[in-house]
């Protein structure tokens, strides 16, 4: 009788669960963005998120929460109910640079967490102050080598997305220039445009106004292919390091456990809203792709970041701050 009452017990628990499923959401949804308001990282959330919404029947509650390069968010959402009311914005420092930036995290990003779709795309670009004396990545590589340690280039901090792609190129090109790490992607573009420093990576969004007022010179771009806002500029693959690639992005994550039929609840809205003509035109205007991906597909990409970028911090020698 216990054994019966045992799986009746079961039994009954599985059918709410499939339940609750069908019937979600019911309530709204909260996404959590684990940084500061104002970044991609909000314009990529608030876009789909509004989109999202539509198909889903219940609001999409975006809430900034930044700190400790998006661990503080990443540790809260790790820790909350897989019930798919919970949500945070994936990140390629979150998902594929911290994990190997920080001695320990207090959460597993491959375990503690659901894969549901990728987002979202943002090209990063190569610039440099419109006083060097270079136009283009080869004319970048040959001015560093001519000079070893007289460059500077500027990132928004110590183990941020800028700080490792230059560190990368670094890496692929051979040279040798010093980084100046700041509080933040506005002062160290404010002290490039000043030309304090020489170079940085970035995505398009902070950098493009300055490029297009003639400040800044794009010497590269770091996505397989050319943009279509800056068709004359190459990618640093097609400048003479083939594979070479950095982007930002981002997906949407759940807590680990998230039940299959919310997960593809959730997958299937968030991939038909990143591919929305409306959240297109949106991220269009900053050379962004919209991508919406499976969450196996958008799980397999996070693998392959972490591989390109574990290789970079490891070689680089970067610790977080």
């Amino acid at each position: 009788m216990k054994k019966i009452s045992l799986l009746s017990a079961v039994l009954l628990a599985g059918s709410a669960c499939v339940a609750n499923a069908q019937n979600f959401p019911t309530k709204p949804i909260r996404l959590v963005v684990p940084f500061a308001p104002g970044g991609s990282s909000s314009i990529v959330a608030r876009a789909v998120a509004a989109e999202m919404e539509k198909g889903l029947g219940q609001s999409i509650i975006v809430d900034n929460k930044p700190g400790g390069g998006g661990n503080v968010a990443m540790l809260e959402v790790a820790r909350a109910d897989p019930d798919g009311y919970t949500l945070i914005i994936g990140h390629v420092g979150s998902l594929a640079m911290n994990p190997f930036m920080y001695a320990k995290l207090p959460y597993d990003v491959d375990k503690d967490f659901t894969p549901v779709s990728l987002l979202a795309i943002v090209p990063a670009i190569f610039v440099v102050h419109e006083s060097v004396p270079a136009k283009n990545l080869r004319e970048f590589v040959a001015l560093a080598k001519k000079d070893p340690g007289k460059l500077y280039y500027g990132s928004a901090g110590n183990g941020s997305a800028g700080h490792l792609a230059m560190e990368y190129l670094k890496q692929v090109t051979g040279i040798d220039i010093q980084h100046v790490p700041y509080k933040g992607t506005g002062p160290n573009v404010i002290d490039l445009v000043a030309g304090r420093t020489q170079a940085a990576s970035a995505g398009t969004p902070p950098l493009m106004p300055h490029v297009k007022s003639g400040k800044l010179r794009v010497i590269a771009v770091g996505t397989p292919k050319r943009l279509h806002t800056l068709p004359d500029v190459g990618t640093v693959a097609e400048q003479g390091y083939p594979g070479f690639e950095t982007s930002q992005w981002y997906g949407i994550n759940a807590p680990a456990k998230l039940p299959e039929p919310i997960l593809r609840r959730l997958a299937a809205e968030a991939a038909k809203a990143a591919r929305s003509p409306g959240v297109q035109e949106r991220f269009s205007a900053d050379d962004a792709e919209g991508v919406g991906s499976t969450p196996s597909e958008y799980a397999a990409y996070i693998k392959k970041e972490q591989e390109r970028w574990g290789k970079v911090v490891r070689a680089a020698g970067v610790k977080a701050d």
